[in-house]
């Protein structure tokens, strides 16, 4: 959420700093809720002081033996006038806070203009596109053919867009993961957190999904109402949430794998066939909770972090930052990671690192105590994936094919396969 001090002081330049995005403010209606609020609050201050003045009176009042009961009306009229207006900014108040959660937040100034991915820029390419002298099979094709990915009766479990895997793919997804925990706690320094998969929607209010994206999850009806986690960036963030955390505790920085649940209700029919864009996926998630002037240090770092992991693996990548009408809701800058698919002949995203900077930690209240005022101050937030899992295995799985329609098992990924080197059909 953006400082309401910054909407309140210079509206249009906030206006004008959202034109980047393509997203148009409404400083119109926040005008007007502005000035009702200014106004509402002004006169219940008014009622309030009335109120705390005629109660000194009371006692003075008594101690000249005067009657009090004109007094006490008084005050009583001023109690029933506050607790009315209480209740008009209360509701002015929710309208505004409900205005300022659709705002996303404000670039960074190096973020490029542009309306979409079209436009976003490249920035790196690492390591080889592979040559084949034969026709490279798209990773449905070779899991089918491998006998270890079934789409037909995961359809028959759950429909459209969820994964039955077996055998040596499904042991293969688990390496992938368990290498990438190890990068990440052993090499990078995160601590390894196990998380619940199903939050309260507060949570997804605090990292930014909500109210804006709320059509994109799976809710659970019970005993409470809960959401399954799009990302475990969600729990990861919210951990401090409504706490002061002390400067001695920064960087916090976790890495969980998780399931991941989306509806990808915005998806409009894109990548239907495979792997690409599940209902249900695995995914390794880095978060950094950081003091805000080391906030773009880190954002480098955790960019080359994930990099590390497509580096073992020898899979082929660019990095791109992402442009002014591509940056996500929350983000005020992110690098997108991008792995090569033969089938596809191009690039896709695999990683997605972002600088949200305070916006969620003020959705969130997560502050540190800073040294020099000693007063609490909102932290910067931090998130990327490292990397995920599922498009992971279908990099390897298109990179690393067979003319024979066998799989060769990346060397760093053996160890964490028993040594296995190649996988064949049965």
């Amino acid at each position: 959420m953006l400082d309401p001090k910054l909407l309140r002081q210079d509206i249009q330049g906030v206006e004008k700093q959202l034109l980047r995005r393509q997203f148009t403010l409404d400083v119109e209606a926040f005008s007007q809720l502005e000035g009702q609020r200014r106004d509402v609050q002004q006169y219940t201050q008014e009622l309030q002081s009335q109120r705390n003045s005629k109660s000194k009176l009371i006692g003075q009042a008594k101690s000249r033996g005067e009657d009090i009961a004109p007094l006490l009306q008084e005050i009583d009229g001023l109690g029933d006038a506050l607790k009315v207006k209480e209740s008009e900014l209360d509701a002015i108040q929710l309208q505004m806070k409900k205005f300022q959660l659709m705002i996303p937040n404000l670039l960074h100034e190096s973020v490029p203009e542009g309306a979409d991915e079209e436009h976003n820029i490249e920035i790196k390419q690492w390591g080889d596109i592979p040559s084949f002298d034969f026709k490279p099979k798209d990773h449905v094709d070779l899991g089918e053919t491998l006998g270890m990915l079934d789409f037909e009766r995961a359809a028959k479990l759950s429909g459209s867009r969820f994964l039955v895997m077996r055998g040596q793919l499904a042991r293969l997804q688990r390496a992938l993961a368990q290498m990438m925990l190890d990068v990440h706690v052993d090499q990078h320094g995160y601590q390894e957190t196990y998380v619940p998969l199903l939050v309260s929607s507060d949570c997804l209010y605090g990292t930014g999904q909500l109210p804006k994206f709320s059509e994109d999850f799976f809710t659970v009806q019970g005993e409470r109402d809960l959401v399954l986690i799009p990302t475990a960036e969600v729990p990861l963030a919210n951990l401090y949430r409504d706490e002061v955390l002390s400067v001695d505790q920064l960087p916090v920085k976790f890495v969980a794998q998780t399931p991941c649940f989306r509806s990808e209700a915005g998806s409009y029919g894109k990548d239907t066939r495979g792997m690409i864009r599940q209902h249900q996926f695995q995914k390794v998630e880095l978060v950094q909770i950081v003091e805000p002037e080391k906030s773009a240090q880190a954002h480098e770092e955790m960019c080359q972090q994930a990099e590390k992991i497509l580096q073992l693996l020898e899979l082929p990548y660019r990095v791109v930052v992402l442009c002014s009408g591509d940056t996500g809701f929350a983000s005020t800058k992110t690098f997108d990671i991008e792995v090569w698919l033969p089938s596809q002949n191009c690039y896709r995203e695999i990683s997605s690192v972002s600088n949200c900077e305070a916006f969620q930690a003020r959705r969130m209240q997560l502050r540190y105590r800073h040294p020099a005022t000693n007063k609490p101050e909102l932290t910067h937030t931090l998130n990327g994936s490292g990397v995920a899992v599922g498009r992971a295995l279908v990099a390897i799985l298109e990179n690393y094919q067979n003319k024979d329609g066998s799989v060769t098992v990346p060397e760093v990924l053996r160890p964490y396969m028993h040594g296995c080197a190649l996988i064949e059909s049965a």
